[in-house]
């Protein structure tokens, strides 16, 4: 059903571009990155506060370049995200007010159990990466401009690589998704930068294994970007704000990250970061 509903809005959002479909008050239009949307944490966010607040939100997921890409046809409200280069361009650009920061989790590198490439236990991301690359170790790319993607790019830059050959395959459908992405990994038996809630969400699905993990360039940090109701004079900003506070405040949204995944992974898919949280939890 949730697949049902993305797919309908991207639709209307591409047949009737510059309208927005969450005009009006009492309703709210969110383009998320699909790592959040995944893990079913959006559907809990925008559950709870509408029954809070009376106010419907509702979501489309793509990657982080098409749900920004979206926001700039004028039809998005708001957006949430995660490629910090991508996301101040948009707002260069003027399409969006300012990043505000939400909750973040991290990225892992999984591969094969049997680790051919011998990474298991590096404590440098750029390490492992230029062994991958020296054992031309199969390695599987989401190639598609999401924030995974951008993430990923970057740590190639950090090792000083520009992939390619026949170790380095792009997934012909990764635009679909991080947990698409990884499925497609285990039955490659490939290497691949994920975040960790997706391989939670799908670890007793698969056969691979966190091998690297802890390096603080492996931080994945998610933003919200109300969309400029200067550009586009249809955006709900005042429901947005409402909702922007709600997520961020400690006592509301910021809580329900905390807690989120708990009971079911035995800790959180994602932790908060809010400017009020860390005043209140430095």
């Amino acid at each position: 059903m949730k697949k049902w509903f993305a797919f309908t809005v991207f639709a209307l959002l591409l047949l009737v571009p510059g309208t927005s479909s969450a005009a009006g008050k009492g309703f709210i239009l969110l383009s998320s990155t699909i790592g959040p949307v995944d893990s079913g944490i959006v559907t809990v966010l925008e559950d709870r506060f509408e029954k809070e607040t009376g106010i419907r939100v509702r979501h489309v997921g793509a990657g982080t370049g098409a749900a920004l890409d979206m926001a700039r046809q004028g039809n998005i409200d708001l957006v949430m995200v995660h490629a910090r280069s991508l996301e101040e361009k948009f707002i260069k650009e003027g399409y969006g007010t300012e990043r505000i920061p939400l909750m973040y989790n991290d990225f892992v590198i999984v591969g094969p159990a049997g680790d051919p490439a011998a990474i298991k236990g590096m404590k440098s991301a750029t390490d492992a990466l230029n062994t991958i690359s020296a054992k031309n170790a199969l390695f599987i790319s989401r190639g598609d401009k999401s924030g995974t993607h951008v993430a990923e790019m970057e740590l190639w830059g950090n090792a000083g690589i520009k992939p390619s050959g026949a170790w380095y395959k792009v997934y012909e459908k990764g635009a679909e998704g991080n947990a698409p992405t990884l499925r497609y990994c285990d039955q490659q038996q490939a290497y691949t930068v994920i975040d960790r809630a997706t391989y939670l969400s799908l670890k007793d699905q698969i056969k691979l294994a966190v091998l690297v993990e802890g390096d603080e360039t492996l931080l994945n940090f998610i933003s919200l970007i109300p969309v400029n109701p200067k550009k586009f004079k249809s955006v709900n900003a005042r429901d947005t704000q409402k909702f922007v506070q709600w997520l961020t405040a400690p006592d509301k949204g910021q809580k329900i990250v905390r807690d989120f995944g708990k009971d079911k992974y035995g800790s959180p898919l994602f932790f908060p970061n809010s400017d009020a949280w860390r005043k209140h939890h430095p």
